[in-house]
């Protein structure tokens, strides 16, 4: 792996700094995540919009429908946005998920009418891929696709659905062969989420924000449009997407890193910097500064599908880091961080990483992954 960026990639950085120097910030930005919440919304699609408009909103999709830029430019994309504290796009899903599925699996039409809305902030989409019964264990997927002359009656339920509520097309993921063994007898759908028989009911989470949601589909109309791909080819369309998912989770290593600068500062001005807070302090940089060369080496690979199954360590260290950070703030400022304006973003920080060992498949999943796909150990 070569650390030392290329000349191609410091010019990257660059023009980057300088668009991000001018750029009118939209009022009420903020650092949402993957998702926003309802109330960001506006400011999410304005700053989509914008970042459109500079050549910065689909960077990871090929030419011509995007930028085609490198790993090692989309990570630098990712620190410096980090560092401002700027979300990287209007939703994960829409642009690292929706995108990449309808760029690889969808038909010219579907790509020519949906990809330039999704790049400006004008369609957002969700993901229907978990069911109360098959959340980590995609393959144990129940809602039934029913050929009707047409195209297929969708009926189910899918759970931890993140947007949702103001989502305008959901990536369905659907059992259309129940005769088929678990994994072939699935199919992808580019689904409106106007259709008739859906109902959302929006899931209200620790910190209060509502992101998550339940969908239940009641005989929901699929046309053979909305097909992406061919019947039976869902679960090819799935492992794309995990690990597209997988990689943005482990991504995190360097808002990670500004999170744990921010920390000592504030422990340092308030006096609370003692020798068991440095202890515990070093303890988290290093391996934070791991996980960070780990996703850097993940980048630098000239066939990313070599790391395939290894991927699952991002996800695993970032989402338990993401708890340790939160989890020493809390340590260090006790009964005081809740109430203090300077304090209370640690506490909803701690708060949303409970959510992170889960989303993305568990902790436990990735152990298992690793264990067997990588190691090789027994099941």
């Amino acid at each position: 792996m070569d650390i030392f960026p290329a000349p191609e990639e410091l010019a990257f950085r660059d023009e980057l700094c300088g668009w991000l120097g001018q750029v009118s910030i939209p009022d009420g930005l903020r650092d949402y995540g993957p998702t926003p919440a309802q109330p960001d919304l506006g400011p999410a699609r304005r700053w989509q919009q914008l970042l459109h408009a500079g050549g910065w909103a689909a960077l990871s999709w090929p030419q011509p429908h995007g930028r085609g830029a490198s790993f090692a430019m989309q990570a630098i994309f990712a620190e410096e946005l980090a560092r401002r504290s700027l979300p990287r796009q209007v939703s994960f899903v829409t642009m690292e998920i929706a995108g990449p599925v309808i760029i690889g699996s969808g038909r010219p039409d579907q790509a020519s009418a949906m990809l330039g809305p999704m790049a400006r902030g004008e369609l957002i989409w969700c993901q229907l891929f978990s069911e109360p019964g098959a959340g980590s264990d995609l393959a144990a997927v129940s809602t039934a696709a029913i050929p009707d002359g047409h195209g297929w009656v969708v009926s189910g339920q899918k759970i931890w659905t993140s947007g949702a509520h103001y989502a305008d097309f959901g990536l369905l993921l659907a059992r259309t062969d129940p005769a088929a063994k678990r994994h072939r007898g699935l199919t992808c759908f580019a689904l409106p989420m106007d259709r008739p028989g859906i109902e959302v009911r929006p899931i209200r989470q620790l910190d209060g924000e509502q992101k998550f949601n339940e969908v239940f589909l009641t005989d929901v109309p699929v046309e053979r449009k909305d097909l992406l791909g061919e019947p039976g080819n869902g679960w090819r369309v799935a492992l794309s997407v995990l690990g597209n998912e997988r990689t943005m989770l482990g991504s995190q290593a360097i808002g990670l890193e500004i999170s744990l600068r921010r920390l000592r500062e504030q422990a340092e001005t308030a006096g609370l910097a003692d020798a068991l807070f440095r202890e515990r302090w070093i303890a988290l940089h290093n391996r934070v500064q791991l996980l960070r060369w780990t996703w850097f080496r993940y980048l630098s690979e000239p066939d990313p599908a070599r790391f395939a199954g290894r991927i699952s360590v991002l996800k695993l260290v970032s989402s338990e880091l993401h708890q340790q950070v939160a989890n020493l703030a809390r340590l260090t400022f006790g009964p005081s961080w809740s109430g203090d304006a300077e304090h209370e973003g640690w506490r909803h920080q701690l708060l949303i990483s409970l959510g992170a060992t889960i989303a993305g498949g568990t902790s436990e999943i990735q152990r298992n992954i690793l264990a067997e796909r990588v190691l090789g150990l027994p099941r």
